[in-house]
């Protein structure tokens, strides 16, 4: 078995403190939620804060899609500790060390950029059955500088001992620039750099950042909602996912000695991969409706243990393997924690 260096996996994204709990319909109507969304907090939305932290059985697990997933990465490797690297911004708060202490526990290698101006990010996980709706006030997270933090000369010398890198499309709202110059060093240097779709309105808000980022693009993951949204916005004018996958691995790319990857998931539907030329199918593990506890953090895990085992330089099919199995266990779990070891050979 290849062993792997320490901070061979680099991640870059919003650190935020879920706050989770069941809720019931009507919750959700109140704020103008969808069932199953990710959304970024307005001020309609600050009583939501307020309200969920009074449910009976309200969780706080350290969240945020890039953290979970190099996380999620490092679980599944074990040894060595700090494989995995973070940067994202906190607050000088209670939140923010709490933030700190649980990625120390998963021995991920966090390295914060601390600003007192904002209190950590939060996100209210509103669980209704198997559907979650996310709602994220980034506060400290909008914070990000690239000039205090990623330039800094010990900060970017752990981006360059890096093979693999991987940021959620959310952080595009933050510090494209910062996306930027990690995707170019990449590039430059043929490593891999991946990026998630992340949220429909990334695909429609944000797309000159998205669209600035995809030549650098290795691999593109994202769900089918994802999918079929960035495809209207593209102006592709196919609903067919595995159409959409081949359409986006052949857009644009500099770096031609990869050829671009391309992952979708579709919840317990099969996941859709481009494999060389062609578009596969992968089906996921099967699970009783009755063992999912709550889906978020579903699409973390999945690129968790993905880049797990990418990291390790493992084949495409391999990668996706280790992806279905991560979710497998998340969703049968309150928010994105995990048991003290995995079972994936």
């Amino acid at each position: 078995m290849p062993t792997v260096s320490q901070n061979a996996l680099f991640g870059m994204g919003n650190p935020l403190l879920d706050i989770s709990a069941v809720v019931d319909k009507d919750f959700l109507d109140k704020y103008g939620l969808k069932p199953n969304d990710q959304i970024l907090a307005e001020e309609k939305h600050k009583a939501l804060f307020d309200e969920i932290v009074k449910k009976s059985k309200v969780e706080y697990h350290a969240g945020g899609s890039t953290q979970n997933s190099v996380k999620i990465a490092q679980w599944m490797i074990q040894e060595p500790h700090k494989v995995a690297t973070f940067f994202g911004c906190i607050g000088t708060d209670h939140f923010g060390e709490i933030l700190k202490q649980k990625a120390a526990e998963a021995h991920v290698d966090a390295h914060y950029y601390e600003q007192s101006q904002e209190p950590t990010g939060t996100c209210a996980a509103c669980i209704t059955g198997d559907n979650r709706s996310l709602v994220a006030n980034l506060a400290a997270a909008n914070c990000y500088n690239k000039e205090k933090h990623l330039d800094v000369d010990r900060n970017w010398s752990l981006v360059e001992k890096a093979r693999v890198y991987y940021i959620a499309g959310f952080f595009l709202t933050v510090s494209p620039e910062s996306i930027l110059k990690v995707a170019k060093h990449a590039s430059d240097n043929n490593k891999i750099f991946g990026l998630n779709l992340s949220a429909p309105f990334i695909s429609q808000f944000f797309k000159e950042p998205l669209m600035k980022v995809m030549p650098y693009v290795d691999i593109i993951f994202g769900n089918e909602t994802e999918a079929a949204t960035f495809a209207k916005e593209q102006g592709f004018e196919t609903e067919d996912i595995a159409e959409i996958a081949r359409r986006v691995q052949c857009l644009p790319k500099v770096n031609k000695n990869r050829q671009r990857i391309v992952v979708f998931t579709q919840g317990r539907e099969d996941t859709v991969a481009t494999v060389g030329d062609k578009v596969k199918m992968f089906p996921v593990l099967d699970i009783d409706q009755n063992d999912i506890v709550d889906t978020n953090g579903a699409g973390d895990a999945f690129v968790g243990g993905f880049l797990s085992e990418l990291v390790q330089e493992k084949p495409l099919e391999e990668c996706i393997r280790a992806g279905h199995y991560a979710a497998n266990v998340i969703i049968r779990r309150v928010g994105c924690t995990f048991p003290e070891k995995p079972d994936f050979h």
